[in-house]
This record gives structure tokens, C-alpha cells and sequence, in this order.
């Protein structure tokens, strides 16, 4: 659980609004499980304006062809200090920092055929230079056959180690518009990670990863993107339901498919993906509901994209809801109980012997949505608790039945 600056500041975040959002996670998110603060792409790009990418500009980078944050972007980063200043800022708040990182190694490193600490060989050794990313131009993925990549793998991650980072998002790995997944230089980030002395969180990125491949996401990451950037779209929204249904199996502590930012708030201050710019949610409150009820019975990593320091109250109760949460951290075995046209239910396992259900309507006009017990797996009489308003339902011996809104749903604890 934690915030990541691309949804509302795209690849031009800087020290300050990371300094600010970790202020308010610490005041107001803390408390219910918020803890990591991620700095997105290009934080190595002192002329980055918003997420649109420059092409072929040149990078902040070291003797040793490591990028290093912008220090016009990132002032505590001057005389070769990294991150490790900020890192220790959020520390001190209770927090977790994290940073995001392309595969690969900075293609001017190649050009200039700069060194790599700890071998002989040098940047263009071990390049794979018809190894690209079709959106992005910084880097030329590694040739891991060669001697040295490793290595260079090893240089970065203890670099990142000396910085106190926590958490590293990969992009350009789990997916690729070109290549597919890059499992070998996943296995070489996971070698690197576990040398380090340090343990950090790796999540990989893009999507949709390959469902074909989870046994390996899950033998080498912590999460993973199942889908390409989620945005607030209605339709996006909707297919994230059979994404999730097709990978819920594989969730399980350490390891865990991640249904991507939840682009919720005040959003798109200096990005302009997702269709538009700066704005609040697209989504409806019945959405966003819908949005944060789904991320949580499914077990996702709940990564808030939005300039936090705008919430208002509504979002703020989004994210802080405890009986959501507490669904979030301890239920287990998830899974679609049906999915009747546009009438879905889920449910999840509670650690107490109780179960969660989640009724979804996904038509774009009012339905009810009904579903027995015994399609839950239950008999008897049950209590229903109603985790969004906190509010106890009626006794139930037979089904749930909600009347929803278009594209609205309800949580239910049933003991």
C-alpha cells in the first residue's frame, strides 16, 4: 500500500511533492497500513516536463553508466548523494521509499562506452542494443549471455541499497509491445536484489503480463502488472474483472498479481495519459467504489496515483476504511462465484471462519444482483455486515439480494 507520483505527475515529479505527499501519507494514511512513497520514471531526466517523454535527451548519470536523480529536480541529490537523503527524510516519517527503473542500461552509456564498476568489460560489451522499448528511448536492454551483466545488475541494486531504498518497480519486463516478458533479465534483477544486503519490494511492469508465466513471476517477484496503465475509464474498469478472475488463484503472501495505480483524486497535474489532463477521477463515486472493492478482495498491492495532499473527504474514506482493509489483509482464497452477464459476485475467505461477498453490477442501468448461500458455500442462518457503512444487515438464511446503481457494488461480511 502506498502512493506513486505518474498519475499526477507523470515523469516530472519533483523533491518537494515527494517530500509533501510523504508528509500527508505519514499524518493521515499511516495509521490504517500506507507506507510506501515510489518516485516513477525518469527521475534521472533534469528537462522532464510531464509524461510525455523526450526523446533521446541526454540523463543524469555516473562514472559507472548508473542513472542518478536530476539534481535541478531532486536538490538533496547534489555531490553524488542519490536518493539517500530522501530516502532517510521519509524514513524518519515511518515510511518506505521506493523508485521506478527501466531494464536495461542507458543506451548513451553504450554510445559513450563508459565503465561498469566492478569488471573490465564496459557498457557496450554487454548491451543488447536490438533489445529496445517501443516507448520509451533511455535504454537498450542487457545481452545476458554476456560477462559483466550481471554485474552491472549487481552495481545498481547496491547502489540502491546504499540510497535506503525499499522498493523497486521495473518497467518495460513483465510485458513488452515487441519482445514479450524478459525473463532472464528478471532472473538477473532478482539475483542482484538478493545480493544487495537489502530486501526491497520488486515489482514489475507493464502488463498484461503473461498468465502462462505465473511461476515464474511468482519465484521472482513480489508483484506484477496484469494489465497495460490503468486509467479512470469506465470500460478499463470493466475488463479488469476477468483479468482478476483468471489470476486471482495466484495470489499468496510475498507474491501477488497487481491491478496497477488507482487513479483516484486530483490526477493528471502534469501527465496527460489516460485521454486527458489535469483533473479529479473520472469515476463516479459508485466506480471508485466498485474500483477499491475489487483491488481488495482480489488482494491487489493498493498503489494511490493521485496528489494526495488534494483529498478531499470522500477520497481520504476510500483509503481508509478498516474493515476493508483488514479484508485486504488477512482473507484468502478469493474467487468469481458467477458472473451472469454484467452480474458478477466474488467471494473471499475471512480469517475467522466468516466469508466476504461481493456483489458487483456492471449493466449501465440499476439491477439487482442475487446470490444464494449455498452458491457461497453456506447453510444456516448468517449476519451480514456491511463493510463500507460498518452498518449490520438483516439475518439471512436464503441469498443477498442488493438493488445497485449502474457500475455500483456492495461488500459484505457474513458470519
Amino acid at each position: 500500500m502506498g502512493w506513486n507520483s505518474w498519475d499526477c505527475y507523470g515523469a516530472a515529479v519533483t523533491e518537494k511533492e515527494v517530500r509533501g505527499n510523504a508528509e500527508y501519507m505519514a499524518r493521515h494514511l499511516k495509521e490504517a497500513g500506507w507506507e510506501y512513497v515510489v518516485v516513477d520514471i525518469q527521475w534521472y531526466e533534469p528537462g522532464a516536463v510531464s509524461s510525455a517523454y523526450r526523446p533521446f535527451v541526454p540523463l543524469e548519470m555516473d562514472e559507472y553508466s548508473r542513472l542518478i536523480p536530476a539534481v535541478n529536480r531532486f536538490p538533496s541529490a547534489q555531490n553524488g548523494g542519490g536518493f539517500k537523503e530522501l530516502s532517510d527524510y521519509v524514513h524518519q516519517l515511518g515510511l518506505k521509499f521506493g523508485i521506478h527503473i527501466m531494464r536495461g542500461i542507458p543506451r548513451q552509456a553504450v554510445h559513450a562506452n563508459t565503465p561498469l564498476l566492478g569488471t573490465s568489460v564496459r557498457a557496450r560489451d554487454i548491451a543488447h542494443p536490438n533489445s529496445i522499448c517501443p516507448w520509451n528511448t533511455d535504454m537498450y536492454g542487457i545481452d545476458v549471455s554476456k560477462e559483466g551483466a550481471q554485474k552491472y545488475y549487481h552495481s545498481l541494486f547496491d547502489l540502491y541499497a546504499s540510497w535506503g531504498v525499499d522498493f523497486v518497480k521495473v518497467d518495460d519486463i513483465a510485458a513488452s509491445r515487441l519482445y514479450g516478458m524478459h525473463a532472464e533479465e528478471i532472473r538477473l534483477i532478482r539475483n542482484a536484489i538478493d545480493q544487495c544486503g537489502r530486501e526491497m519490494v520488486l515489482s514489475l511492469s507493464p502488463g498484461p503480463a503473461p498468465l502462462e508465466q505465473a511461476g515464474l513471476f511468482k519465484e521472482t517477484a513480489n508483484m506484477w502488472r496484469i494489465t497495460d496503465d490503468f486509467w479512470d475509464l469506465w470500460p478499463l474498469l470493466y475488463n479488469m474483472f476477468e483479468r482478476c478472475e483468471k489470476w486471482a488463484e495466484h495470489a499468496d503472501a510475498g507474491h501477488w498479481p497487481d491491478c496497477d495505480m488507482l487513479p483516484l483524486g486530483h490526477i493528471g497535474i502534469r501527465s496527460v495519459d489516460g485521454g486527458a489532463t489535469d483533473r479529479w477521477t473520472r469515476f463516479t463515486k459508485d466506480e471508485q467504489r466498485t474500483m477499491m472493492t475489487l483491488w481488495s478482495i482480489v488482494r491487489s498491492p493498493l498503489m494511490f496515483g493521485g496528489e494526495l495532499r488534494d483529498n478531499d473527504d470522500w477520497t481520504l474514506s476510500l483509503l481508509t476504511n478498516p474493515h476493508v482493509l483488514h479484508m485486504l489483509r488477512t482473507s484468502s482464497n478469493a474467487k468469481q462465484v458467477f458472473r451472469r452477464g454484467n452480474r458478477v459476485v466474488w467471494k473471499a475467505e475471512a480469517e475467522d471462519g466468516g466469508l466476504y461477498a461481493a456483489l458487483f453490477n456492471l449493466r449501465d442501468e440499476p439491477a439487482d444482483i442475487t446470490v444464494s448461500l449455498s452458491e457461497l458455500g453456506l447453510t444456516g442462518i448468517h449476519r451480514q455486515t456491511d463493510l463500507w457503512s460498518g452498518q449490520d444487515e438483516s439475518l439471512t438464511k436464503d441469498c443477498l439480494t442488493a438493488a445497485l446503481p449502474p457500475h455500483a457494488s456492495v461488500l459484505y461480511k457474513i458470519n
